[in-house]
């Protein structure tokens, strides 16, 4: 069943709707929550929960693609049992993945809104590879040993790469007028 099939048995508050959803999408999903998570049973949790979450969403929204859609809220619900599941201790991985953005991502301000589609242009313009690793990275949390697996590179090799794409990113958001 493809995604409009999918989104219209949401309209329709068609309950198949949760079952087409997690054929196509629970694979990615648990592995997106299981990224930042490394907790199966956590995982599991949030990936239902993102079910129940894609179902009062749908309607009103209606993505352009389902996918994207639910592998955001996969994500979202991820990050925010991390933080509540590690509040006194963070986990080493994700909290450095997100520290080494801190140089280059403004703070949250009154132009935050246009942040994302910033950042998007930016990523269009990256190479493959870069677009690649910068997303795996920082979106799906993923280590970078599992990076330079995935990509078949040195770990070295992929640090390196991240680094001058953060600092690439850093002087394109100064260039666009965000202070970091």
């Amino acid at each position: 069943m493809n995604d409009q099939e999918i989104i219209a048995l949401y309209f329709a508050r068609d309950e198949q709707a949760i079952t087409e959803t997690a054929k196509s999408y629970g694979r990615l999903c648990m592995q997106v929550s299981m990224n930042i998570l490394d907790s199966k049973p956590d995982a599991e949790e949030c990936v239902n929960d993102t079910y129940l979450k894609t179902w009062n969403r749908i309607p009103p929204v209606k993505p352009d693609s389902l996918g994207a859609f639910v592998c955001r809220i996969a994500r979202n619900l991820s990050l925010k049992r991390h933080r509540d599941l590690h509040r006194a201790r963070r986990n080493r991985d994700l909290t450095v993945s997100f520290e080494e953005l801190a140089d280059c991502i403004p703070m949250p301000d009154e132009s935050k809104d246009a942040l994302p589609a910033l950042l998007t242009a930016f990523l269009e313009g990256q190479g493959e590879v870069d677009r690649v690793l910068f997303v795996g990275r920082y979106w799906y949390a993923l280590a970078v040993s599992d990076l330079a697996e995935r990509m078949d590179m040195t770990a070295n090799a992929v640090s390196l790469r991240l680094h001058r794409t953060r600092e690439k990113l850093r002087v394109y958001l100064e260039e666009r007028g965000y202070r970091v």
